[in-house]
């Protein structure tokens, strides 16, 4: 699957790396191609750098995982995403989001033609992406949204980067839901003192 990775950071070069590891081609969106976080991604062949229209152009999947303040102009950025999909996994942290949104995933169906965009990865460290594994169990990720498309390329992508499932919690009115959640695992891991190495799974009897 070819994937546009918009916002190398940690969230986005673990994922890269993850599905480049994978087979996945990646192409890396950014504003200076020159200049950018996670250079050390390009030492997988199956990843490459080039601006950030070219790399939606060039894809079937949008992961965006930039700081949510720059969710409206970001989405606006990525030039014309009709049949494409975009995951979101970013977050409003403190209050500090796109401007008129509760959540960054409604910014990003404001702003851009497709209607299959779903929010996945957002609920946990980068940390766990990079490693999901604790003893012998796998950690659990969960997704999002209306588009049954996206939710399923999605699922699988999150399987191809280490998680056990990737549990559908709802349409895109869950999209609070998915941020609240995200503040959760801020809260036990910075505020109560857990520390990051924390990660939830859905237990069944």
């Amino acid at each position: 699957m070819k994937i546009a990775i918009i916002g190398t950071g940690n969230v986005g070069g673990a994922l890269a790396s993850k599905w480049a590891g994978k087979g996945h081609i990646i192409n890396l969106g950014a504003q200076d191609i020159t200049s950018f976080k996670g250079k050390a991604l390009l030492d997988n062949p199956n990843t490459a750098v080039m601006p950030v229209a070219q790399a939606v152009i060039q894809s079937d999947v949008i992961l965006v995982a930039t700081p949510a303040t720059a969710a409206n102009e970001v989405a606006k950025s990525l030039g014309n995403t009709s049949e494409k999909i975009i995951i979101d996994a970013m977050n409003i942290v403190m209050g500090r989001g796109p401007a008129g949104f509760t959540n960054t995933t409604d910014a990003l169906l404001a702003n851009t033609q497709t209607k299959d965009i779903v929010k996945c990865f957002n609920t946990t460290g980068f940390n766990n992406m990079e490693n999901p594994k604790y003893d012998d169990i796998y950690i659990d990720a969960f997704v999002a949204g209306e588009s049954k498309k996206g939710k399923t390329i999605t699922q699988q992508l999150a399987k191809d980067a280490g998680f056990e499932e990737c549990y559908d919690i709802g349409g895109n009115d869950k999209f609070d839901l998915m941020e609240q959640f995200a503040w959760f695992w801020i809260n036990l891991a910075m505020f109560q003192g857990q520390g990051r190495e924390i990660g939830f799974k859905l237990l069944k009897r």
